[in-house]
């Protein structure tokens, strides 16, 4: 439901409104400093509370107490297609077509070359073009072009800089139309379904980046028709820093999925110790080596609370959130050379949203040291992630109160040396 403007909101609206949120009780679920709103679960969630104690399960008895038997007695060599079938529901996969494992950019490499060979062995063979948009995340870009200069067959990768131009450029050289759904910079959501069906019919196979995507919106990879897919978990599915991302390969694809990097975790015998590569049947394929089995036992944490609700929820309270945290920041700014990038309409929205200023990055940093934490990306870019999970509607109220009063007061500092990572 929509802010109404004629009626001026007031923090103990908020605070009323948060009372009555259905998914209130998850908030209890995670460790989260007080005096904080944490406005950057876009990039890195939060930790669930029952994250440390795994971590010290883990490492204390799993590994200290029972060493190397836990491959077998605790489960460690299944953990990456079990959590794989944990994760499958919330991006719409069956079972056995998800693993959790490696990094989002080494399992795009590993889906787009998948894809790739696919077309070389098929009707595509003559395709060359890998159509993706120039404000794509920068790494999978990155990705597709070091791809491309290594199979030195001819093949491109043509950037385009507008969601309308992509139909255009989904031509009859196009090998693999290779997106991410929801822009990491201004929170711009794809229509995924329209955009595959558009490839199809144009001979193209469609690859979805979901690292902005899952846990965050309703998605449904067979509905859509995709053919690969790739994200990560230390987004909004809150698997801690750095933790493993996903590949899905459905069903229809899985007995001609083949990629360079054939470690012996995707071996179909990986303790018989052969010399020669034979791949393992289903999802296994998707694998490489051996696994980080503390990081990836964490990502069991972040899973088991989105069991406990249900997408349709969370992207329920995401929209209404964003709503107000859009409405809030424009009633309340105006006149502060504040830029809205991310989209009005709720269909064309992730779960986060961006404003754009000429000081967006000391404005930024402002509001860290105030305890609002978003973050800053160029150009201009001031993001701020919402996860239904443990964000509230008088986090949205405090956040804006703040950004008004350092824009108000110029509060923020013009000369401030750039961290590392912003």
């Amino acid at each position: 439901m929509r802010l109404d403007c004629s009626t001026p909101v007031t923090r103990d609206a908020c605070v009323a409104r948060d009372e009555r949120d259905p998914l209130r009780a998850l908030r209890d679920c995670f460790e989260l400093p007080p005096g904080v709103v944490y406005l950057d679960g876009n990039s890195l969630g939060a930790r669930p509370r029952a994250t440390l104690q795994r971590a010290q399960d883990v490492v204390a008895r799993e590994w200290g107490n029972d060493l190397i038997k836990s491959w077998n007695s605790a489960g460690w060599f299944d953990l990456p297609k079990r959590l794989g079938n944990r994760l499958a529901p919330l991006i719409g996969a069956l079972d056995g077509e998800v693993v959790v494992t490696d990094t989002t950019s080494l399992n795009l490499f590993k889906a787009l070359a998948a894809a790739l060979r696919l077309q070389a062995n098929g009707p595509g063979a003559a395709r060359r073009t890998i159509v993706t948009e120039r404000s794509n995340f920068p790494t999978d870009i990155y990705m597709a072009e070091g791809l491309a200069q290594w199979l030195e067959r001819g093949y491109r990768v043509r950037l385009v800089d507008s969601a309308e131009e992509l139909f255009g450029a989904i031509d009859a050289d196009c090998a693999v139309l290779m997106l991410t759904h929801v822009n990491y910079r201004t929170g711009y959501q794809h229509d995924m379904a329209q955009l595959t069906r558009h490839a199809h019919a144009h001979g193209a196979l469609a690859l979805w980046d979901l690292a902005h995507s899952a846990g965050a919106v309703p998605l449904d990879l067979h509905a859509a028709q995709a053919d690969f897919a790739v994200g990560c978990t230390y987004k909004y599915l809150n698997g801690g820093p750095g933790a493993p991302a996903f590949i899905w390969v459905p069903q229809r694809h899985q007995e001609r999925f083949a990629h360079p990097l054939t470690g012996w975790w995707s071996h179909a015998r990986p303790f018989a110790m052969a010399p020669g590569f034979a791949p393992a049947d289903g999802i296994g394929r998707a694998l490489c080596g051996t696994q980080p089995v503390v990081s990836l036992a964490l990502v069991e944490c972040g899973l088991e609370l989105f069991e406990q609700t249900s997408m349709a929820a969370v992207r329920e309270k995401s929209l209404a959130l964003t709503d107000l945290f859009i409405d809030l920041v424009e009633s309340t700014c105006a006149g502060h050379r504040l830029g809205l990038v991310t989209p009005r309409e709720h269909a064309r929205r992730g779960s986060h949203v961006s404003f754009t200023h000429p000081h967006g990055y000391a404005v930024m940093q402002a509001l860290i040291e105030r305890g609002v934490i978003g973050d800053y990306r160029e150009p201009e870019i001031m993001r701020f992630g919402f996860t239904p999970l443990y964000t509230g509607y008088a986090d949205v109220w405090d956040a804006v109160a703040i950004l008004r009063d350092i824009l108000e007061r110029g509060a923020y500092d013009l000369a401030l040396e750039r961290g590392a990572v912003t």
